[in-house]
């Protein structure tokens, strides 16, 4: 995600970085070749003094830029939904950090009792390695290297034949639950309320799995590319006569205006990737870290990822 302070508005007309024209300026100047070419013709040989009006090029472009703006708002629907799921994995991982603090024990007396001390931290760590397992999962990064400072090295190893890793380290906290239930070091109304929690983190890993394995059909997005590289190399030839030696300019602030939006719809509709302009999530995870490891007492913990050239990963 691209982060920057405030800028003056000049900026912004200049700016490249995290923007549709590293996409499409291969495509921007060959708009303008072809209409610098057909701009030539008209004016030199007399080509395309009939035949072709404006007015095909209008209702094209009209019926465009709905279907683009329909793309678009269904492609920032998944992005925004995604942030909201994140948003709730934040909170419900804190929420289950504070309650393996305060529910799991035999009484407000146990402090200080090492046994107890060392399962609240184990558990704290698995939750910080489900968060980090998830992010990796939904990137399809190698989770290795991330979950070893926080689960033993053969649980790690084990994990390697899991399809799905983050689903499994929850189950293993389901079931350190259900030991800790049965050495009766949960009281059964706060077991429920554990589970409750785990039940939320596995709704908010479905509900990214969905965006992740459906994206936008491949039969549309391939219509509106045709579409828009249809209409922006055949502007040229509706408009010459109108717009004259200006043809060139017209067609490539109209391509840059549909290329624009056809190239930002197909980028944002992937949120959990590692464009610019996709989630910080290992921001996020990493944020989740320090404030569970904070929650166990440590000092010593990671400092917040900061962006990088104005991105923030």
């Amino acid at each position: 995600m691209i982060v920057e302070k405030r800028q003056h508005w000049i900026t912004h007309l200049v700016a490249v970085r995290g923007t549709a024209v590293r996409r499409i300026w291969l495509r921007l100047i060959e708009v303008t070749a072809v209409a610098a070419v057909v701009t030539y013709l008209y004016k030199k040989h007399d080509f395309f003094t009939e035949g072709i009006t404006v007015l095909p090029f209008t209702l094209i472009g009209l019926a465009l830029g709905i279907f683009l703006g329909f793309r678009n708002n269904t492609s920032y629907d998944r992005f925004w939904e995604g942030r909201k799921l994140w948003g709730r994995l934040v909170n419900t991982s804190r929420t289950l950090t504070r309650q393996v603090m305060t529910l799991i024990g035999p009484g407000p007396d146990a402090g200080g009792d090492p046994e107890l001390e060392a399962s609240h931290k184990e558990l704290v760590y698995r939750v910080i390695a489900y968060v980090h397992a998830f992010r990796c999962h939904l990137r399809d990064q190698p989770f290795a290297d991330e979950l070893r400072p926080f689960l033993p090295a053969e649980e790690v190893a084990a994990l390697e034949g899991e399809s799905n890793v983050p689903v499994a380290i929850l189950h293993r906290i389901g079931q350190r639950f259900r030991e800790l239930y049965d050495a009766e070091l949960v009281h059964p109304l706060h077991l429920s309320l554990l589970e409750e929690s785990l039940a939320t983190l596995t709704d908010i890993q479905g509900g990214c799995e969905r965006i992740k394995a459906t994206p936008i059909p491949k039969s549309y997005n391939t219509l509106m590319h045709r579409l828009v590289t249809f209409y922006v190399f055949a502007l040229p030839f509706g408009v010459v006569q109108q717009v004259g030696i200006f043809t060139p300019e017209v067609t490539v602030l109209v391509a840059y205006a549909f290329l624009g939006l056809d190239a930002i719809g197909e980028e944002i509709e992937e949120p959990f990737g590692i464009d610019p302009n996709d989630l910080p999530l290992s921001a996020m995870s990493r944020m989740i870290e320090v404030n569970l490891r904070q929650r166990l007492g440590e000092t010593e913990v990671p400092a917040m990822l900061e962006p990088v050239d104005g991105v923030l990963q």
